[in-house]
């Protein structure tokens, strides 16, 4: 990839400005269930064996009679059997439930169960090759995958265009988790949409007003993209966004500096971009690697020839077969 676009304002990162979504394109060069533990619960206080003629309270203790079995404290083991045996029927019943979910949404299998998230964030660097020149520290990150060994990926969804109902229904019942970022003159026409899709807990994050190549703009023209961006998205969902993706993936110094000043956090671009029938690589590696980032759109039979739940469907096959389960990337940023 080629190194990230100059600081100065105006100039151009590397690569077009053709959309991200369009296919055959790897994304821009860019500028520059908890389980229930599986112990019962024990219970202090078993029941003691003592000798019939057990002498009264105040005497000496009463001996056991010979060859009585010492009180041992805890479950009874039959009940401690029991216990475990509920459990395990327990989980059997839940896995054949996301099964059953899986397959009435057209999925042979169920989406993997990711691990807790870490306890502390990771820290995550600029990726190499991807600094701004210009750039200085304190700047946010820009980043195409997430520092972990497990095998997760993130699902991020960009723009806004297509406002699917069943999409909402598929993602909240397969309880896949994903982050939206949205540019407002996509979602202005129907804003409620997306107050659903925030209610079934996903993050709505900013990915500019109107979807411009940033580094072709003034600084002040940047700040009207992003800034504004930032008091409409609160104004609507009560938040301001801590994560931005630039239009293409292409940025520069100013951008950089202009999303932290109004409460930008970090860039997460992409490591693959997702489309109906197939994915864009940014590396030659042609597999999921742990912690990728996905890319893919609010898009639908407006621009494809799929919708966007055979679209994410597909998507979680191919997740699903390279035995990773998705995790949502706020848990991680």
């Amino acid at each position: 990839m080629s190194p990230a676009t100059s600081g100065s304002p105006g100039r151009a990162a590397t690569g077009s400005p053709s959309r991200a979504a369009s296919p055959g394109s790897a994304g821009p060069s860019h500028t520059s269930g908890s389980r229930p533990s599986a112990d019962p619960s024990h219970h202090p206080g078993a029941r003691a064996s003592h000798h019939p003629a057990a002498k009264p309270a105040h005497g000496p203790a009463a001996e056991p009679a010979p060859g009585a079995a010492a009180a041992r404290p805890g479950r009874h083991p039959a009940e401690a059997a029991g216990g475990l045996s509920s459990y395990a029927a327990r989980l059997k019943a839940t896995a054949a439930a996301r099964l059953a979910t899986a397959r009435t949404w057209g999925l042979a299998a169920a989406p993997l169960i990711p691990p807790p998230p870490p306890a502390v964030k990771p820290v995550i660097p600029t990726r190499k090759g991807f600094e701004a020149e210009g750039g200085d520290p304190g700047l946010p990150p820009v980043f195409t995958r997430i520092p972990t060994k497990d095998k997760i990926v993130f699902i991020t969804i960009d723009d806004g265009s297509e406002k699917e109902p069943q999409f909402i229904r598929m993602m909240s019942a397969l309880h896949v988790p994903y982050s939206a970022f949205l540019s407002d003159y996509l979602i202005s026409d129907d804003y409620g949409y997306f107050t659903q899709v925030q209610a079934s807990g996903v993050t709505l994050s900013n990915h500019t007003l109107t979807h411009p190549y940033l580094p072709g703009l003034t600084y002040a023209q940047q700040k009207h993209e992003i800034c504004d961006q930032q008091d409409k998205l609160a104004r609507e969902y009560g938040k301001r966004p801590t994560l931005f993706r630039p239009p293409y993936g292409n940025y520069n110094g100013d951008t950089l500096r202009i999303a932290r000043s109004c409460g930008i956090k970090a860039f997460p671009l992409w490591e693959t971009e997702a489309f109906p029938t197939h994915m864009d690589w940014r590396d030659e590696a042609q597999h999921f690697e742990p912690g990728d980032i996905i890319l893919t759109h609010f898009q639908g039979l407006s621009e494809w020839n799929a919708t966007m739940v055979e679209n994410i469907r597909n998507l979680l096959k191919r997740i699903t077969d390279q035995g990773y389960a998705v995790a949502r990337l706020e848990d991680y940023v």
